[in-house]
């Protein structure tokens, strides 16, 4: 008997497609992903598009965690326990097309596929590193310089690819100093 290889995973295919427990989904600017204190059930990737993640205090203030962009997870709490909420709220900046992964799809994914669960991980561990230097940002600077930082982030200066000349010289000027 001859066994047939499994062919290779491929993490670009499986995040770009949708397939069993993953379907594509579009958002118009301001429609919700999810809302605080909904079920935390599935996780999104977004291919396309702008979104931010906000939390409403129970006096009703709200702040924004992280602005999100094309090749980020959100609603990742929906894979630390199984009747977990969400702690977040999730609002497309722009339009956005995003893979919606139920949660058990995710798991599967993350199990049987050690080049998904790398790329997933890599992701998770530079989202840590990002809100560690927001937290020392917020203690340790000023806030003409925490101002400038988030413009900085807003604009995804430094990224491959992404025209620098675009960013004010006075913002580059606050940055290093």
């Amino acid at each position: 008997m001859v066994e047939l290889e499994k062919p290779a995973f491929d993490a670009a295919t499986f995040l770009a497609n949708a397939g069993l427990g993953r379907t594509i989904v579009q958002f118009a600017p301001k429609q919700l992903f999810f809302v605080q204190g909904d079920s935390a059930d599935s996780i999104f990737y977004l291919q396309k598009g702008r979104a931010k993640v906000t939390v409403v205090s129970p006096a009703g203030k709200e702040a924004t965690i992280t602005l999100l962009s094309a090749g980020d997870f959100v609603g990742e709490e929906s894979l630390a326990a199984m009747s977990g909420l969400r702690l977040a709220t999730a609002v497309a900046v722009s339009a956005c097309t995003a893979l919606k992964i139920k949660r058990e799809e995710m798991v599967r994914a993350m199990h049987e596929e050690h080049g998904f669960s790398d790329l997933f991980l890599k992701f998770l561990l530079a989202r840590s590193m990002r809100i560690q230097a927001d937290l020392v940002d917020q203690l340790f600077n000023s806030s003409e310089k925490r101002l400038a930082r988030i413009l900085l982030l807003m604009a995804e200066f430094g990224k491959p690819g992404e025209p620098e000349k675009l960013i004010p010289r006075f913002l580059r000027r606050c940055w290093r100093r």
